[in-house]
């Protein structure tokens, strides 16, 4: 037990966090910050944390930590399935984020960093990943290829490079469900300790905390209610969240709900225009997986972007229905992007670079449980919404995804592959910084998840910033 830490906000009877309307800013604007120089975790005497074959972890539990929905039956899956599909009836009102918030208490970012970190230090450290900064695909790797290259110094040399073009700091996660890594994905090589919810939930916020996201997009959530929105709210996010129709999850015995899509951005960044939630068709017949849309406006530069998430259907031999799914979300995007808005007709397309005949510029975030040699994959690299990927820009010629963004061993056989994507307008906006990918030897030789790693999926992480007008049509490769 650590007594310093028994007034924390993690342990705040969150149901009274949850009363909050996610109202006024009360802070300061803040714009991304970069991440910590060193992504690895000391212990109290400076070294790094060391590997332990069974985690120890002392620290106490999190008071919401008990299941906001817990059933399992095959009853109350119905129920909940039936209430899940509501919320496809209506996209949701925006919320006015000048309002004060009532109840709602704020979190001082660092302070819960220190928490995670103290909560972990029986945990091994993360992988450690350096952000990348991809300007010229003979020159990108230029810092990961020379040992004496520090990650500062290229932190320095984007803040100097943005000049008054601040950037949007952009993370998808799929960071697995916690009903799903306990029951459903049986990863043979991941001790179940590792998957302890007590501790898990801590690493998924130390990986959100060091690189605190202006828009983080989330898939397989199924502690929404109970642990990301209070928090993340109590930070100065927004969200919302659509659960699948009928979640995997509540045929786990233990579960906490049903799992879905979730989508927080920064209150100080940007004011909510529009959401959307959407449940994906395939040749007009609807299926099990969904998408949130959000149309922001950017409370810097005033211009306006939508961003979306979602989480396509997986397995193989599903690879029709991903390509149907993927069309009908970009069918959605281009309606969804076209429309007002609430926007003011002395802001139309000609303050917004990159709009034009494609509509407001997006980012599409999300796990398509699909390579990039498939049919879906195709269909937003040609749409006419203007889509480049940005995790492209981490290969030497620039067209290349990364080998990999997920690597697991079930009792199939063990999988390695490239599903989950950040795409942009590549008119509108440029590429930053990227966070790279974790080798091989950093992952280890029992994959994801584990001691080290909560989720058998990577995060991704973007910065990117609007173009100068002036600069339309011009594209980074």
């Amino acid at each position: 037990m650590y007594p310093a830490r028994r007034c924390s906000v993690f342990h705040r009877d969150l149901a009274a966090v949850c009363r909050f309307s996610l109202n006024k800013e009360t802070h300061p604007k803040r714009f991304s910050l970069p991440a910590s120089p060193s992504c690895h975790i000391a212990g109290p005497d400076g070294r790094k944390r060391e590997p332990q074959e069974k985690s120890r972890c002392s620290s106490p539990r999190l008071a919401s930590c008990k299941p906001a929905c817990p059933m399992g039956s095959g009853s109350s899956s119905r129920l909940f399935g039936t209430l899940a599909q509501q919320n496809y009836l209506r996209d949701p009102e925006p919320q006015d984020s000048d309002q004060d918030q009532e109840g709602l208490e704020r979190a001082d970012p660092d302070q819960l960093l220190r928490e995670c970190e103290k909560a972990l230090q029986n945990r091994p450290a993360r992988p450690h990943r350096d952000l990348v900064y991809p300007a010229d695909p003979t020159q990108q790797h230029r810092h990961r290829n020379q040992q004496d290259t520090p990650s500062i110094r290229v932190m320095t040399w984007n803040i100097l490079a943005q000049g008054n073009r601040p950037s949007i700091r952009v993370m998808t996660w799929n960071i697995l469900a916690q009903a799903l890594g306990e029951g459903k994905d049986s990863f043979v090589r991941c001790p179940q300790e590792a998957l302890n919810w007590e501790e898990r939930k801590y690493m998924i916020l130390e990986e959100i905390l060091t690189y605190r996201p202006d828009i983080l997009c989330l898939q397989e959530v199924d502690h929404y209610y109970d642990t990301f929105q209070p928090i993340l709210a109590s930070l100065g996010y927004q969200s919302t969240f659509l659960p699948k129709p009928w979640s995997p999850c509540l045929d786990v015995a233990s579960n906490n709900g049903p799992d879905g899509c979730a989508l927080f951005f920064r209150r100080a960044r940007f004011s909510l225009l529009h959401t959307s939630h959407l449940r994906l068709s395939a040749r007009m017949l609807p299926t099990n997986q969904v998408a949130i849309v959000q149309t922001l406006r950017c409370r810097v530069t005033g211009q306006r972007l939508c961003v979306a998430v979602t989480h396509l259907k997986a397995r193989s031999g599903w690879e029709r229905m991903r390509s149907a799914q993927g069309t009908d979300l970009l069918h959605s995007l281009r309606a969804i992007s076209s429309r007002p808005s609430g926007s003011d007709p002395e802001t139309a397309c000609r303050d917004e670079p990159g709009r034009g005949t494609e509509g407001l510029p997006v980012i599409i975030c999300g796990d398509f449980n699909a390579e990039p040699s498939e049919d879906v994959y195709r269909r937003f690299a040609s749409s006419p919404l203007g889509l480049d990927s940005a995790y492209k820009l981490l290969s030497a010629d620039g067209q290349t995804e990364p080998a990999y963004t997920t690597w697991k061993i079930r009792p199939s056989g063990e999988s390695c592959s490239t599903l989950d994507y950040i795409w942009y307008s590549h008119r509108a906006f440029a590429v930053d910084t990227l966070l790279d990918i974790p080798t091989e030897e950093q992952i280890g030789p029992d994959r994801l998840p584990s001691y080290h790693y909560p989720s058998d999926h990577l995060s991704l992480i973007c910065d990117v910033y609007f173009r100068d007008p002036k600069d339309h049509g011009h594209r980074l490769t």
